[in-house]
């Protein structure tokens, strides 16, 4: 069974009457998601891209089981872990070693299970020496590592990162992309969110594009970058510096 499979998800919300008709508008609901298929093998990292309203968030919120899908069904092999853009809104406990232990304890674990869970996430995401820090004092890069432990400690296999980059400096997102070389070393399913694609294309097994709820593109990270990524409202990570997919990391 392969990681994630989705078929034919539409997502769909009612409107305010009055507003004005596009093409995701129909018979007074916005599609945000429309007839959606796509299949994510286990251990792969797939990076997907979208503008703002292109349904991306919907689809991870959907693939988490946070929201259903107004039609289609969608199955996974494996605990799913979200990791939001806000990672503040995660952290429970005042410490990185109390707040990784918040999800096992709810999960009943018992004390030993708990401890081991806890010590294997401090050091898959290489926080073990910030493990009794003030958690709201770590730096942004940090605590999405933090929300990542979390997860991980729940024994997620499969892990969803929305816009990981946001508001991130330099050493922050070398933090993360480090941290995401060591979950796909470690066989994790990672499917990261980001319009940025410069900083971690060229981590990717997979690139999936979205356009207004529609699925556009679905290949190789390689191959997208000879498309007019523009048209979709996305940025092409080439137009800079970057002369091949693999100057599409920073590390």
């Amino acid at each position: 069974m392969r990681a994630v499979d989705v078929l034919n998800i539409t997502k769909k919300f009612p409107v305010y009457e009055g507003l004005p008709q596009n093409e995701q508008i129909k018979d007074g609901d916005f599609y945000a998601l429309s007839d959606i298929s796509l299949s994510i093998e286990n251990g792969e990292c797939t990076v997907i891209a979208g503008a703002n309203g292109s349904g991306k968030s919907v689809l991870m919120s959907i693939i988490a089981g946070l929201e259903n899908p107004t039609v289609g069904t969608v199955k996974t092999n494996a605990k799913v872990g979200l990791v939001f853009q806000e990672p503040d809104s995660q952290i429970l406990g005042e410490t990185p070693r109390e707040d990784i232990a918040f999800g096992p304890r709810n999960m009943k674990l018992s004390k030993n299970e708990i401890k081991a869970r806890v010590y294997s996430a401090l050091l898959l995401t290489g926080l073990e020496q910030r493990a009794d820090f003030p958690a709201r004092s770590l730096s942004g890069g940090e605590k999405r590592r933090l929300a990542a432990a979390g997860v991980l400690a729940m024994d997620a296999q499969i892990i969803i990162f929305d816009e990981p980059y946001a508001n991130m400096d330099y050493p922050g997102v070398v933090q993360i992309n480090r941290l995401f070389q060591k979950l796909i070393a470690d066989g994790k399913t990672i499917i990261i969110l980001t319009h940025e694609l410069e900083k971690c294309l060229a981590l990717s097994n997979r690139f999936i594009v979205l356009c207004k709820g529609k699925k556009v593109y679905d290949g190789s990270a390689s191959s997208a970058l000879s498309c007019n990524l523009e048209a979709w409202g996305i940025h092409h990570p080439l137009r800079n510096a970057a002369r091949e997919l693999g100057d599409l990391l920073w590390l």
